[in-house]
């Protein structure tokens, strides 16, 4: 009986499948968990209403992103917004239904000749709901008087509630405009997390104003290391690099992020990748120094003294306030390549493990997460870090970022922990995505677009009981070799879309040809908003990577 139930289902979803591919007009990325396209258009003029049934501030606010795209993308005058109505011919209705779904981001999507309806039960769903109405206008950028929508009738929801993207803005620091944008796109690809990584051993990016010496020491470094490092050749640039976010910069984007139900996960580097932090208060390593921050890239034994008192104080003082800016359920605290040969040596991290009956230096780590932990937790977050956190022992209540393959993950789900897998071999977009000889530099690895949309989340070593605790995925986006914005945009783009289709869409509806076919339209939009996309699986002629 079962596996007749997954044939009819098999079938079904192979029939929404086709009548998405067989609609030229109907191109959407990721793919909706169920579509049936219907005949004929709504066309939409600039002499429709908008009509919203609450006169909730964050509907009325995702009714202004309407407006704003049509008034940006087709030179369209700003559509009234009207409250209360019944009328539906010739409106576009956003219905809030709490009775709709118990999934907030999941809506319902109505397009007929005469009306356009959205309804969810929350904002987050409605927001979805208009992200993929974008998607079934016109993608060319200009001035038009009429926009044809396809009609169809849409039920969607997303399979996993961490759909993230990363970037890494201390090798090579982005500025806030474009940080901004970076979320826009992730909006447009009903990504939800943006896991923002603002300390390393390059760089500290963000303002403590308690420890003004972060900004004004460590987010500078004396030179960056030119093209791959070399004992023997190694090449510098010979130029001071810097950049940081204020703490209105932070306030800024936390709230530019909200707007488009993007939540942003902060991460504060502990106990390695502590060089910046050092270069400024030398005073929290094993050595007292001095430090300087990494002009190359790396790991460095140089660490956060896990012996002093001071350490967990400072470390405090910072989250205080990371806490503050970042309203997220998760603080991350990186947790990962952190070498023990200055622990090892260290008198007093040696008394510390002596003191809390630490077998060995990974128990010491333990300790050191835990305690952190102990912090967080007190102020009503959780903790999120890689999966190095596992060693010696994992957190109580801790959550687990799977880079290292999934093997953490598995065990991590196994303790029944939450976990995001992240595998390098699948989700590091720092990757090459095609033929070394013509691609930017790039740190190693090949991660073209199609392994990266063949990617299952929940590994098949799972029961069903642990697979529960997998929230999803990420994007993971480290700046060594890119500086410049136009470069992260040409890595990430097109791979994040493929990764957001398997993020979002139903796993038995994932088809590769069909994806390849929808990004066409999506490629056009690109071109036209000025994304720099890597055009490689677009073109005519495509090398192959060796």
């Amino acid at each position: 009986m079962m596996n007749f139930i997954k044939s009819r289902l098999t079938v079904t979803l192979m029939i929404i499948i086709s009548s998405i591919n067989t609609s030229g007009a109907v191109n959407i990325v990721p793919a909706p968990a169920s579509m049936i396209s219907g005949k004929g258009y709504f066309r939409l003029t600039p002499k429709i209403s908008i009509i919203t049934n609450t006169g909730n501030k964050a509907v009325k606010d995702i009714a202004g992103l309407i407006n704003r795209h049509l008034t940006e993308f087709y030179n369209f005058s700003a559509l009234p917004i009207e409250n209360g109505s019944t009328e539906k011919n010739g409106s576009i209705i956003i219905n809030l239904d709490e009775n709709y779904s118990t999934n907030p981001e999941g809506y319902k999507l109505t397009v007929t000749k005469n009306y356009i309806e959205i309804c969810s039960s929350a904002p987050n769903g409605i927001f979805y709901g208009i992200q993929t109405l974008f998607q079934m206008m016109p993608p060319e950028k200009k001035e038009i008087s009429k926009i044809k929508i396809k009609c169809a009738k849409i039920e969607d929801y997303p399979r996993f509630s961490w759909r993230g993207l990363h970037l890494d803005v201390c090798r090579h620091f982005m500025p806030k405009e474009f940080i901004l944008k970076y979320l826009d796109y992730m909006a447009m690809h009903k990504l939800n997390t943006f896991h923002f990584h603002l300390t390393d051993d390059q760089g500290w990016r963000i303002e403590i104003k308690k420890y003004p010496l972060l900004t004004q020491i460590g987010a500078v470094r004396s030179e960056t290391l030119v093209g791959r490092y070399s004992k023997d050749n190694a090449v510098y640039d010979g130029t001071p690099y810097s950049g940081f976010y204020t703490q209105e910069d932070i306030k800024e984007i936390v709230k530019y992020a909200a707007e488009r139900y993007i939540t942003v996960v902060p991460e504060i580097e502990m106990p390695g990748h502590a060089l910046a932090a050092l270069s400024a208060y030398p005073e929290l390593g094993c050595t007292g120094g001095p430090y300087k921050s990494a002009t190359k890239w790396g790991v460095f034994d140089d660490v956060m003294c896990a012996g002093k008192e001071s350490t967990f104080k400072f470390l405090e003082g910072v989250l205080e306030v990371i806490i503050s800016l970042f309203p997220s359920s998760y603080i991350h605290v990186g947790g990962d390549e952190c070498p023990k040969v200055r622990w090892h040596d260290c008198p007093l991290c040696q008394q510390r493990m002596k003191d809390e009956s630490l077998a060995d230096e990974h128990q010491l780590q333990s300790y050191f997460i835990q305690r952190i932990e102990k912090f967080i937790n007190g102020k009503g977050r959780k903790l999120i870090g890689w999966d190095e956190i596992l060693e010696g022992g994992l957190a109580p209540n801790a959550a687990v970022m799977s880079w290292r393959g999934e093997e953490g993950g598995i065990s991590a789900a196994g303790q029944q922990h939450f976990v995001v897998m992240t595998p390098g071999s699948h989700c590091y977009l720092d990757h090459y995505q095609g033929d070394k000889e013509t691609e930017p530099l790039a740190i190693g690895g090949y991660t073209p677009l199609e392994k990266i949309y063949g990617y299952e989340p929940v590994p098949a070593a799972l029961s069903a009981e642990n697979a529960r605790f997998v929230m999803g995925a990420q994007g993971n986006v480290w700046t060594e070799y890119m500086a410049s914005t136009a470069h992260v945009e040409y890595m990430v783009y097109p791979r994040a879309a493929a990764l957001s289709e398997v993020l979002w869409s139903p796993k038995e509806s994932r088809d590769y040809p069909s994806f390849m076919k929808r990004m066409k339209t999506m490629v056009k939009r690109y071109k036209n908003i000025g994304l720099n996309y890597c055009p490689n699986e677009f073109s005519k002629s495509k090398k192959k990577h060796d």
